[in-house]
Order: C-alpha cells, then sequence, then structure tokens
C-alpha cells in the first residue's frame, strides 16, 4: 500500500459516519492484539481547550527526556499531524504500512459479521498500533468527540484523565443541556482512576464530574482559579499561580490568551500528580510551558501586515478569541474573513464577531460536507451585512490589499478553514 492509497482508504470510510460506540473498535482492536493495554496514556476530554491542554502536557514530558505520542484531530494541513512523536508527525511509508495492517484486520472483522468501522475508529486503531510499534513511554490522547461512546474510550486504564472546559458544541449527539454533555464527557472516567477538572464556564458540570468520580472511586482534582496574570501581549503570556501543592513564579507561555493560561494550569496539574510517580523535573514544566507551540489558535502568521488564524469554532471559543482582540488588538483596525460550518451555532457566533468590527468577510469552509451550500452562504452574509466570498483566498487577497500599518486581519470560525488558510499564507509570506 502507498501513502496515497492509505489515504484514500481512511478517507473513503468517511461514508460509514460517525457512530458513537465501543464494540467495533474494541473487535478491531482485539484482531490487532489489543496494542492500547501496552501504553501509559493521559485521557483528554473536554468541549475547549484540550488541544491545547494535549500540547502543553506533550512538550512537558518530552522536555522531562520522554518519548512522547500525541494522538490530535482534526488536523490542520496535512494527515499526518494527528499522530506525532516527540512532535514529529508520522511518516508517509510508516502511515502506508500500519493502515494495510489495520485494513487487513477491517476485512477479517468484516467476515466475521461485524459492522464496518467508521473512519475515526480506523485512524485511533492506526495511531495505536503506531505509538505501540514506536515504544513510546507516554501517549496524550484527545478525545474525538464526547467521551463515553468515543473510539479513544477503549483505554482501559488510563494514567490520568483530564477534563477541560465543558460548554455547548455537539448537541445533536451530546445533548441539549450541559449538564448531558458533561456526562458525555465524564465518560473517560474509569474505576479508580485520577481525574484533573479544569476551570469551568458553567456551574453544572462540576457536580456531574464530581458525581461520576464518586461512582468510579476515581480520585478527583479541580483546578482552582488561583493564578495572577503578570504580563499579556503578542510575544507571550506571564503569569504566577498557586495550587494546593505549590507556589509557581514567571511561568511563561507563547500560546495567546487567558483562556491559554487555564489549559496551561491543566498541565501545572497534571505535572504535580505525574511528577510524584515518574522523573520529571519543575525544568521541564517551565520549558515545557515556554516551548509549546499549537498552530492555528490565535497563531500570529505575519507581523506586517498583522495576520492572525484562529480556530474558534464554537459560542465559547468565539467569546475567548473576542476577549483576546480586545487585549491584543487595541487600536487597530479589524478586518475579519470567517467561516463557519452549519451544524454550529453560527448565529450566536456571528453576532460576537459583529462585536470587534464591521469589516467582515463570510467565506465557505472548503472541502466540508458540513458547509454551507453557496446560495445559503450569500444569505447568512446579507442577514449579518457581511460581504461574502465564496473563494477563502480571494477572501484573504482583498484584505490583505486593503491592509494598512494599523490594520489586523482575523482569520476565524472553523479549524477546517484555518488550516488551508495556514497553507495559504504560508505561500504568501
Amino acid at each position: 500500500m502507498t501513502y496515497e492509497e492509505a489515504l484514500e482508504y481512511i478517507h473513503g470510510t468517511y461514508k460509514f459516519g460517525v457512530k458513537l460506540g465501543l464494540e467495533n473498535i474494541k473487535r478491531l482492536l482485539e484482531l490487532m492484539g489489543n496494542p492500547q493495554k501496552d501504553l501509559k496514556i493521559i485521557h483528554v476530554a473536554g468541549t475547549n481547550g484540550k488541544g491545547s491542554t494535549c500540547a502543553f502536557i506533550n512538550q512537558v514530558l518530552i522536555e522531562a527526556g520522554y518519548k512522547v505520542g500525541l494522538y490530535t484531530s482534526p488536523y490542520l494541513e496535512f494527515f499526518n499531524e494527528r499522530m506525532k512523536i516527540n512532535n514529529i508527525p508520522i511518516s508517509n511509508d510508516e502511515l502506508a504500512r500500519i493502515t494495510k495492517f489495520v485494513k487487513d484486520k477491517v476485512e477479517l472483522m468484516i467476515a466475521q459479521g461485524f459492522n464496518h468501522p467508521t473512519e475515526f475508529e480506523i485512524v485511533t486503531a492506526i495511531a495505536f498500533e503506531y505509538f505501540k510499534r514506536m515504544n513510546v513511554d507516554f501517549v496524550v490522547l484527545e478525545v474525538g468527540l464526547g467521551g463515553r461512546f468515543d473510539a479513544t474510550n477503549v483505554v482501559e486504564t488510563p494514567e490520568l484523565c483530564i477534563i477541560t472546559s465543558i460548554g455547548y458544541d455537539h448537541m445533536d449527539i451530546l445533548g441539549q443541556t450541559i449538564e448531558q454533555i458533561a456526562y458525555e464527557k465524564a465518560g473517560i472516567i474509569k474505576e479508580g482512576s485520577t481525574v484533573i477538572l479544569g476551570l469551568q464556564r458553567y456551574k453544572e458540570p462540576t457536580a456531574v464530574i464530581s458525581n461520576v468520580c464518586k461512582q468510579k472511586n476515581a480520585k478527583l482534582i479541580e483546578v482552582k482559579s488561583d493564578y495572577k496574570i503578570i504580563s499579556n501581549t503578542l510575544d507571550g503570556v506571564v503569569f504566577d499561580c498557586i495550587t494546593p501543592r505549590g507556589i509557581y513564579k514567571n511561568l511563561e507561555i507563547k500560546l495567546l490568551g487567558e483562556h491559554q493560561v487555564e489549559n496551561a494550569l491543566n498541565c501545572v496539574y497534571a505535572f504535580e500528580y505525574l511528577s510524584e510517580r515518574f522523573n520529571i523535573g519543575i525544568d521541564a514544566l517551565v520549558v515545557g510551558l515556554l516551548n509549546t507551540k499549537w498552530n492555528g489558535r490565535f497563531e500570529i502568521i505575519s507581523k506586517a501586515p498583522l495576520v492572525i488564524l484562529d480556530g474558534a469554532h464554537n459560542v465559547d471559543g468565539m467569546k475567548a478569541l473576542v476577549e483576546n482582540c480586545k487585549q491584543y488588538l487595541k487600536g487597530k483596525k479589524i478586518s475579519i474573513v470567517v467561516g463557519v460550518l452549519k451544524d454550529k451555532e453560527y448565529q450566536s457566533m456571528l453576532s460576537l464577531i459583529k462585536e470587534i468590527t464591521s469589516d467582515v468577510i463570510f467565506t465557505l469552509v472548503p472541502y466540508q460536507k458540513r458547509a454551507f451550500s453557496t446560495t445559503e452562504a450569500k444569505e447568512v452574509a446579507m442577514n449579518y451585512q457581511f460581504k461574502f466570498i465564496e473563494d477563502f483566498r480571494e477572501a484573504i487577497n482583498i484584505s490583505l490589499e486593503k491592509a494598512k500599518e494599523d490594520s489586523a486581519i482575523l482569520i476565524c470560525g472553523s479549524l477546517y478553514l484555518v488550516g488551508p488558510a495556514r497553507t495559504y499564507l504560508k505561500s504568501i509570506f
């Protein structure tokens, strides 16, 4: 199997849709020899901040000298980004080899009368096999959707569970209330496990998570909001924090925004727990936080003109983006290129954008079945008095052409827009 054939096979399984449940993935992994059982896994669920929290923990473990597998979704620019070891994406050859191995097992399970696995189940199985073959010390594993019935939840004995900020997203699948959504996220909590619960925007998730922890005899560690931001500029954020177990001064992160400080706190608490069990010194925490990169999250892709990418794709994410703009872009003339998926709460998201600027181009999210049609998008743009340009590249070009010294161009609304935009902007700058 070639790399191209591997991608064709993986993406060809998109037609099997999203099927939540663990029966299929369990059978597939059994046929593969259960590679996930040989891995030390840090399992991360939540609505917002999952990816950034994973990135922080991944980098701290790397700085401590470990070989670390990182599994995230979606990818920004190319598929291999979804599974990395020490920040290096899986090679094309390795992906092709393991995909062929997994495909053979899929054919066997279908012959046994099982349903065809979904795309996410197949990709998750490939990642587990890759990390096992490469003999990693840890895997930082991001949940795809929800938690309880997500394919990553085949993990039976996680080293640590982390649940980040819970908000409203994927309500058609996870439930209409914050309690229902929190219950789905709490599905990653296993009997006797340790759970770190990040700072919450809403009060209900804490009670739900606490209740599940009691039922599962799991230890709950709640992140406290005892932090103080010392400086907060486009060059980075410096903060102090106090935990029940330590005082930390002048920690610095390059990921921008107060919400990223809160994601970094998840990592501080994870460090405290893991450092008792493994050889992880304070230097690894300090340097790891400083060196963490997570593309597409208020990422400055150019300084002259100032161009920023942000994958905010739900209401809480958009609120954080608006706060960031108020913090970092004071005195700037902001123009926005935005594309959203139609199954999101796009009305609330687009209303929030109007708080920042009236100079907005609405564009289509490329290559997505969940995107608006051209006719639908034109209507949305008209309702909000936005300009509509179908092709995101043209929209970006127009924004760049009129940019002046005091301009800031923001491209946002979906990671599925930000990824292709990032590739396009890199070709320009």
